[in-house]
């Protein structure tokens, strides 16, 4: 095999077509609602990692379990990377009319580019947070919330940092 692209081959890289049945895909008892997605800091060194939070309030009237999901897109990349990446996820237990706030760290190494070796470039990045794929199409409601940051400085190896 001398083609290890993974264009076409994975529906991660497929462009605007959607998997039948994506990560997180299914059904609740309840529903919940996602808001104050804030991202720190959201100009970072190319080196550096992001935090994130995101506050998750179950809205319907029974108990339920949520998988909060992180993706990252890169809107400019020297490279092909995938229309958006799995960073982090984690499932979560939410009381009827209650809300919990989540942190995550999106570490430098989930940036990292393919290209003749893992490189850090900079740019302009999306991060996604919510029960389900950006863009998604489900019976159940259930929303993205997005976020802009930047990383500067000049492209590295991973292995540099």
């Amino acid at each position: 095999m001398e083609n290890y692209t993974m264009e076409g081959r994975t529906y991660r890289y497929y462009g605007q077509e959607a998997p039948l049945y994506p990560f997180g895909y299914g059904l609740s008892y309840t529903t919940f609602q996602y808001r104050d997605l804030v991202l720190s800091p959201t100009m970072l060194p190319v080196c550096a990692n992001l935090s994130v939070s995101v506050v998750l309030e179950n809205t319907g009237q029974r108990d339920g379990e949520e998988v909060v999901q992180l993706y990252l897109r890169w809107e400019q990349s020297s490279v092909p990377v995938p229309r958006w990446q799995l960073v982090a996820f984690r499932r979560v237990a939410v009381p009827a009319g209650r809300e919990t706030k989540l942190s995550f760290q999106v570490v430098a190494e989930q940036r990292a580019v393919w290209a003749q070796d893992w490189r850090l470039e900079p740019g302009t990045f999306t991060l996604f947070a919510g029960g389900q794929q950006p863009g998604q199409q489900t019976r159940a409601p259930s929303e993205v919330l997005s976020a802009r940051f930047t990383v500067t400085g000049a492209a590295r190896p991973l292995r540099g940092c």
